[in-house]
């Protein structure tokens, strides 16, 4: 008779979240890289952002369970929405300057905080930042950066919260052995 215990248990769970969020980044990526990619206005740079948009929508939506999962998705993407817009307004007129990304974030904090979600004041600076560095890296057409994090984002989402459905108890469940059974039988 095979006893099954809460280390084995917690790392079968290790490995199939590691495993799962391996693979949802990775498709996550390829999703929002190839469907950018035959867009004709991106550049190769705009596919690879778009990508990485993707992955760090992935990595920060996938959690333990698939209510966190929501939860951390739901953050997501009202400061991202957030910092996005702001980033587009301003890239739309003005180029990237230091001092323009830290009044963004500013900003960003200002209204978070006064909607009463200071916890979200990190991702819309982190966003922020992202988005006005690499708009500095490319500086023509800068303000499709912010679009294109936001269809990354979108993607990265959807991918994440499917991926964290898949893990939370689905799938995580139909392999954990039933007591009383050994795992072969």
């Amino acid at each position: 008779m095979h006893t099954v215990t809460r280390a084995s248990l917690n790392s079968r769970g290790a490995v199939v979240q590691s495993v799962t969020l391996a693979l949802a980044c990775l498709a996550s990526y390829s999703l929002a890289r190839y469907a950018s990619a035959g867009i004709h206005s991106l550049s190769h740079a705009d596919s690879l952002i778009a990508g990485l948009w993707a992955v760090i929508a992935t990595a920060f939506v996938f959690r333990t369970t698939e209510d966190e999962s929501v939860t951390a998705a739901k953050t997501r993407v009202g400061a991202t929405a957030l910092s996005f817009a702001l980033c587009f307004a301003y890239l739309l007129f003005l180029p990237f300057h230091a001092w323009g990304m830290a009044v963004l974030i500013a900003l960003s904090t200002l209204v978070l905080t006064s909607l009463g979600q200071p916890g979200d004041v990190g991702v819309a600076a982190i966003t922020t930042a992202a988005v006005m560095v690499i708009a500095a890296l490319g500086p023509h057409h800068a303000w499709q950066k912010p679009l294109i994090g936001v269809a990354g984002t979108a993607v990265g989402i959807a991918v994440g919260l499917a991926a964290a459905w898949l893990a939370d108890g689905k799938l995580v469940d139909s392999l954990r052995p039933i007591r009383g059974r050994s795992p072969a039988a």
